[in-house]
C-alpha cells in the first residue's frame, strides 16, 4: 500500500519544541504500542440536573443541548499514531466561545505553538473552556493500524478503522449523559454514505458530514486541535523513550536526531527511518509497516536481513503423535543421547 497522503506543510505538522503534554497522553501504553481512548470529565453544567428527592416520579430533565464535532490528525504519517478527536459544548456557545473568543481554526493552519496553547487552556480548571467544554480522543497506534491493514484475510482498512473510532467516541459521550443534538464530522470517503450511517446510529441528533468541516464548524476545529496536540505530544513521548533506550546512536551520527513530523515528505523522518532501521525487525511499534515508505526501505538491496522460509512438504500430513517419541527410530536415537536402560 502506498502512503495515504503527503503533507507539504511540514512545519505546521512538526510538534512545538515545548508542546503541552495533555492528560490524554499515556506514556506506558504509547511505549508498548497499544491503542487507547481518553475522555475528559464532563463539565457539571452539561450534565442533567440531579433528581429531586421530593418528586421521585418526575420525568428526568436533560442537560443543555450540545453540539459535537469530530476530526482526526495523523492519517498520512509513517510514524506515530492516528488520533481521532471529539469536542462538545452547549450549542449557544459554539461560535462566541470557540471562534470569537479563542479563535479556534483547523489545526493545520494554526502554528504548533498556538495549538499547544489552546489545548493547555482547555485542560486548565480556571478557564472558561474547561468549565464549558468536554473532549475525548482515540489514539490508534501505528502498530495496530499496520497489523489491521496487513491481515492475511479480511483486511481492516484505514477508512473502516476511522469509522469505528468515530462511532465509539460519540457513543461514549452519550453514555456519559451529554445531551448531544448536533453532530459535525470531517468526512472520510463519500460524505453522503457516511452521514446516512451515522444518522441511523444517532437518530436523536442532526448529523452533518462535510468536507473541510474543520474549517467550517468551530466544534470540529476544536476537535482537530485536541487530536493534533495529542498526536504531537505522543510523537515527543515516543521519541524520548526511543532515545533513552540508546537505540538511536547511529542516526545521531548522521544528524538524524529527530524524526520531525513523521510524514514521508519530511526529510528528517525518512533520514531517521534510514539510519535507525534494525536489520531483522525494522523499527519499533512507532512505525506503520503497511506504509509504502517502510516497505520500500525494507525491500531495497541490503536494506534488511533476508529471511528464507522453509517450504513445507504438502505430500505429508503431520499428526499430533509425530511430535512425541513413539517410533522405533525415535527410541534408537534417544539411546544415542541418554544411553541404554540398565534395568529390564
Amino acid at each position: 500500500m502506498i502512503d495515504s497522503e503527503v503533507d507539504d506543510h511540514v512545519v505546521f505538522d512538526t510538534p512545538a519544541a515545548d508542546v503541552f503534554i495533555p492528560p490524554s497522553i499515556d506514556k506506558s501504553l504509547l511505549s508498548c504500542g497499544a491503542s487507547y481512548t481518553h475522555f475528559s470529565a464532563v463539565p457539571q453544567t452539561l450534565l442533567p440536573p440531579a433528581p429531586n428527592s421530593t418528586t421521585p416520579t418526575a420525568i428526568p430533565t436533560a442537560g443543555p443541548p450540545c453540539v459535537l464535532g469530530v476530526d482526526e490528525a495523523g492519517r498520512g504519517p509513517v510514524l506515530g499514531p492516528m488520533v481521532y478527536g471529539l469536542f462538545y459544548l452547549p450549542i449557544s456557545l459554539s461560535n462566541p466561545l470557540l471562534r470569537q473568543t479563542h479563535h479556534f481554526d483547523d489545526s493545520k493552519v494554526l502554528t504548533p505553538t498556538v495549538r499547544s496553547s489552546l489545548m493547555e487552556k482547555l485542560c486548565t480548571p480556571t478557564t472558561d473552556l474547561y468549565a464549558q467544554c468536554g473532549w475525548a480522543v482515540d489514539v490508534m497506534s501505528a502498530r495496530d493500524i499496520g497489523a489491521n491493514m496487513m491481515k492475511p484475510a479480511g483486511t481492516y482498512n484505514l477508512n473502516a478503522q476511522a469509522m469505528d473510532s468515530t462511532i465509539a467516541l460519540i457513543q461514549g459521550i452519550y453514555q456519559r449523559g451529554v445531551n448531544v443534538k448536533e453532530i459535525y464530522i470531517d468526512t472520510i470517503g463519500n460524505p453522503a454514505t457516511y452521514q446516512r450511517k451515522l444518522e441511523r446510529l444517532f437518530p436523536s441528533a442532526q448529523v452533518t458530514v462535510a468536507k473541510k468541516a474543520d474549517s467550517l464548524y468551530p466544534c470540529v476545529s476544536a476537535a482537530s486541535v485536541c487530536a493534533k496536540v495529542t498526536r504531537d505530544a505522543a510523537l515527543e513521548v515516543l521519541y524520548e523513550s526511543y532515545a533513552m533506550e540508546g537505540r538511536e546512536e547511529e542516526g545521531q551520527a548522521h544528524g538524524g536526531n529527530t524524526w520531525g513530523s513523521g510524514y514521508p515528505s519530511d526529510g528528517r523522518c525518512t533520514s531517521w527511518l534510514k539510519y535507525n532501521m534494525e536489520p531483522v525487525f525494522g523499527w519499533g511499534s512507532e512505525c506503520r509497516f503497511s506504509w509504502g515508505t517502510a516497505k520500500d526501505m525494507l525491500d531495497i538491496k541490503n536494506g534488511a536481513a533476508r529471511v528464507d522460509w522453509p517450504i513445507e512438504d504438502d505430500d505429508k500430513t503431520s499428526q499430533v503423535t509425530d511430535f512425541f517419541v513413539g517410533s522405533s527410530r525415535d527410541a534408537d536415537e534417544s539411546k544415542l543421547w541418554f544411553g541404554n536402560n540398565m534395568y529390564y
